[in-house]
């Protein structure tokens, strides 16, 4: 009989890439996360997962797993869910900016739904400024995106320097003005962007503007020009560029609506507090 604890630690391993990554995302020693492997793949006997140059990988036979073992997991979930003395249920709709997406926080959601299997979670995708707006029109229950320095709205998750990201750093300084690529207005990140050229006047244009950090990081890593971010969701491939104006800190908040479900509001914001710092 496969075991539930070992199967976590190998769909945790899966998700984070790395056996250190997984065994914070657990609460347990990195040691304690390699015996779950060692003896789930004793159990199956065959391998399960290897390392690449980066990070660890599935072998054919951890891929054949993963399902499997995602399925079991969430069944378990299920099932201590509808002996819970007060299970939650109905629905909550969360927005969240476009570079939390990007980054792992796909994987706290994951563990609520399957936590929660009564409630239905729809997800909203967009800038912080879009977010607002649909906040205050009703639409939205809970927010999860970026706020400037000084903005008191919503309960402080974290807070993270930006940076200035290019391919080829001494190109793009080379030019007579700096090639931004940029989240189309409203965005937080644009405006700090800009206001720090315009302080030090420095000539600036917008070479490529995209609602989809897909598409900005598609541009930057194909030279076009300069792109800022958080820090810890720089997208491989690109080089940070010390040289330009110092860009001002951005907080992600948590926002509850007013009128919304306290209950399920109050186990996903938990959930993300305890996990999201973890998950950088």
């Amino acid at each position: 009989m496969l075991d539930l604890v070992q199967l976590r630690s190998f769909v945790t391993v899966q998700q984070m890439g790395s056996f250190t990554f997984a065994a914070e995302r657990l609460g347990l020693g990195q040691s304690t996360v390699s015996q779950h492997i060692s003896k789930l793949e004793a159990a199956i006997g065959r391998r399960l997962l290897a390392r690449d140059t980066h990070k660890v990988v599935l072998t054919p036979d951890g891929e054949a797993l993963l399902g499997h073992a995602r399925t079991l997991l969430s069944i378990e979930g299920q099932v201590q869910a509808l002996f819970t003395a007060q299970r939650l249920r109905g629905t909550l709709r969360l927005g969240v900016s476009e570079d939390l997406v990007a980054s792992r926080l796909p994987l706290v959601l994951e563990d609520f739904v399957r936590s929660h299997p009564s409630v239905d979670l729809e997800l909203t995708v967009a800038l912080s400024g879009l977010l607002y707006e649909m906040q205050d029109n009703g639409e939205l229950d809970l927010v999860l995106a970026k706020r400037r320095l000084g903005d008191s709205r919503g309960r402080l998750v974290y807070r993270e320097p930006l940076v200035w990201l290019a391919r080829d750093p001494e190109h793009v300084l080379s030019l007579a003005a700096l090639p931004l690529i940029a989240f189309p207005p409203p965005s937080v990140t644009r405006s700090i962007a800009l206001e720090a050229l315009e302080r030090h006047r420095m000539p600036w244009r917008i070479v490529c503007t995209c609602g989809s950090l897909s598409g900005l990081t598609a541009a930057a890593r194909a030279g076009m020009g300069v792109l800022v971010q958080p820090q810890s969701m720089s997208p491989s491939g690109l080089k940070e560029i010390g040289s330009l104006p110092q860009l001002e800190d951005v907080e992600f908040v948590l926002i509850p609506s007013k009128g919304a479900d306290r209950a399920l509001v109050s186990a996903l914001s938990d959930d993300i507090l305890n996990k999201v710092k973890g998950l950088r």
